[in-house]
Parts: C-alpha cells; structure tokens; sequence
C-alpha cells in the first residue's frame, strides 16, 4: 500500500526533519542514535538523497517530541466548513457554532488520518436530486422509495441507517453530544464529500430520524448547508422536502401498512401497544409513527394530539411493552464514527499519534480513548490465525 511517505518527495521530507530536529535543539548525533543508524545516513535523509522508513521517522519523531502525523501533514487538502454554517440565518448560536466546529475539526481529523495511513475515501453517491414544482412530499415519497431500492433495501425497515450511510454511501458520519437543541448538522465540499454530524445525547430514534432528515438533503440539496433542529417550523421547501423524505425512506408506505395490517388484526382501536410496538419496529419515535399513521390514512387526523392530551405515551409504557433489555438497548449512545475510531487505532499502533492526539482529533475524553483502546487490543488479542488478513 502506497503511503502518505511516499507521496512527500524526500527533498520535503528532510527538510521537515532538519526543521523538526533544530527546533528541538537535538544534535545530528543524537538524533541518529534514536533512530539506530548512522549519522551519514541521518545526514542523507536530511538532504534528500535517501528517504526515511517509517521505523526511522517514529523515532526520529519521538526524539524531536512531535508527531509523525505533523511531520506528514498534507497540506493540500483544506477543511473549513464552519463559514457555510455561520451564513445560514439560524446560526450566530454558540451552540450552533459549537458543533459546527466540532463536525469541521472530526472530519479534518479524518482527512488527516487518511493522509498519513495513504488510505483513499471512497464514494458511492447516487445522482443528486432537484426538488422539482409541485408537491414536495410525493415526490420525496418517491425519491425515498428509489434510493433504497438503489441500495437494495427492499421493504423492511433499515437496521442500521448510519452504516448505510457511512459504509454504503461513503458519506463521513459522526455522532458527539451537542447542544440539545441541535439535532443534526450536514455539509458537503468537493475535496471530502458529504460530512454528517448526530446529537449522540438524543435517543436512538430520535438520532435516526436526524439520519433520514439529513439523507434527505444529501439526496436533493447537498451543496447547501444545513442545521436540523427537528422542533423548528418547516419554512422552506427545502425543509419539508427533507422530512418527507426521512419519514419515507425510515417507514415506507408499504411496509408500514401491512406492519399495521399484522398488528392490529381483531383489534377495533389503536392502541398505545400497537403504536409502542410499529414505532420499535421502525426505529423511530412514537410520535413520529402515530404521524405516519395519519399520513399515511391508517389512523383519522389528530391521533397524537389525543395521545398527548390523555397521558401520552411514557417510556415506562414502553418498557412494560418491550422489556427492560429491549428498551435499553433503543436509546443506548454511540460515541464514535466507526471508520474515524478503526483509522485511529491504526494510526496509534504504528506511532504515528500520541493517545493524547487521538483523544484530540476524536474530540474524546481520554478515559473513553483508553477503554476504546482496551476494547481493540482485547478483540486482536483473542483472533487467532484464521482470521488474518491477506496483505
């Protein structure tokens, strides 16, 4: 595999190391000592008649008390989305601001990882849509209803929509606890692709209707910026467009129908039993399944309200309804992007980050880093020999 050292001429690469090795005020001889060669050879590599080996350049790091990631950083690619954020009118927030910040530093932290492990994105994004006259929520009905059959998702409700998005779609996702009113953020830049960020301390339902809301714009809008705060007024077409499209592609109208058709069989009412079980089913809200009911003409116009006005539907009802394992397990956090964590640890295992860069560039704590890193060298730890991958 052809890496990021290999991409830096070794005239750029030396004249790193020189810069690196004078600012640290380490002498030639030293520093040829740590790397274990000789100093002509150090002499070499500083002049940019020999390159360096990796092994060489995490000691030689180590030496100069930097990181090989700052040595190799690749200047090229330049991540800067908070100023799209900050030109939508909903911004001038700091919570806003905030996780506009934090989406900009995980994907440049990604990018960054990308450089010097020499691993390429890759991208699988269906044409874009255009949001075309009429009414916004037929047509996201049937723009959800193509992607996935695109995907080859069939009827049934998504497992894992994060995955698709991340491992399917190529898309970067993230998920970090935000300001509460802050749901969701997308943005998209030619050099890195679509970038999605989730408000990991909502409930696991509530973070997938985020997922299906953003899918929505990285379908039809996604060269425009967005903040998803899924209280606000939808005031644009835009915005419904979105909505539509998430509640489609999460709950399609087929399926969601013969679910009903299945549960409610002998029944006269709609229950909170019935709606506690579809919602579980499709992983989304409650609320937002007695919405699709009405919208879909299962259930008459005003359903949730009543709901509301007569005890709503608790999660002590759902924890009757479901169990206590069940019902945990639908609003447990997911802390990290799983492609950014497995760059990560690989970076860490060959030295070319610190624990302390890699809680930085997560934007972890680094009790969670050390766990993280504990749970990856216990999964190595038990695999034996079968499980090896080919190189």
């Amino acid at each position: 595999m052809t890496t990021i050292i290999d991409k830096l001429s070794p005239a750029e690469l030396g004249a790193r190391l020189k810069i690196a090795r004078e600012t640290a005020n380490v002498t030639q001889d030293a520093s040829a000592k740590a790397a274990g060669i000789a100093r002509t050879t150090l002499v070499a590599i500083e002049k940019g008649q020999r390159s360096a080996r990796i092994d060489e350049l995490q000691a030689l790091s180590r030496c100069y008390g930097v990181s090989v990631n700052s040595l190799l950083r690749r200047e090229s690619v330049h991540v800067d989305l908070v100023p799209r954020f900050r030109s939508l009118p909903e911004t001038g927030d700091a919570g806003i601001d905030q996780a506009a910040r934090m989406l900009n530093d995980l994907v440049r932290a990604e990018v960054e990882l990308e450089n010097i492990l020499g691993v390429q994105r890759t991208y699988n994004y269906p044409a874009e849509k255009t949001i075309l006259p009429g009414d916004v929520r037929t047509q996201a009905e049937h723009d959800a209803q193509n992607l996935r059959n695109w995907l080859g998702l069939g009827e049934g409700p998504v497992q894992n929509l994060f995955a698709i998005l991340e491992l399917q779609l190529g898309v970067r996702v993230y998920s970090r606890r935000l300001d509460p009113k802050v749901s969701g953020l997308f943005a998209y830049d030619e050099a890195v692709g679509a970038c999605v960020l989730i408000n990991s301390s909502h409930r696991k339902d509530r973070r997938n209707q985020t997922g299906g809301h953003e899918l929505g714009h990285f379908t039809a809008t996604r060269r425009h910026p967005e903040v998803y705060q899924d209280e606000k007024y939808e005031n644009s077409r835009e915005e419904r467009y979105a909505n539509a499209f998430g509640r489609a592609f999460l709950t399609p109208a087929r399926a969601v129908m013969e679910k009903f058709r299945e549960l409610t069989t002998g029944s006269t009412h709609l229950t909170r039993r019935h709606v506690i079980l579809l919602a579980s089913f499709f992983g989304v809200s409650r609320q937002a399944m007695v919405m699709r009911l009405e919208e879909l003409g299962l259930t008459k116009k005003g359903t949730w309200d009543w709901f509301k006005d007569n005890g709503n539907i608790t999660d002590e009802q759902v924890r009757q309804v479901l169990g206590p394992a069940a019902y945990e397990a639908s609003i447990v956090d997911s802390a990290q992007s799983s492609r950014l964590f497995l760059l990560a640890i690989d970076a860490w295992k060959k030295d070319l980050i610190s624990e302390g860069q890699m809680s930085e560039m997560l934007k972890l704590g680094r009790t969670q880093i050390r766990e993280l890193l504990d749970e990856a060298a216990a999964e190595e730890d038990e695999a034996d020999d079968l499980f090896k991958l080919p190189h």
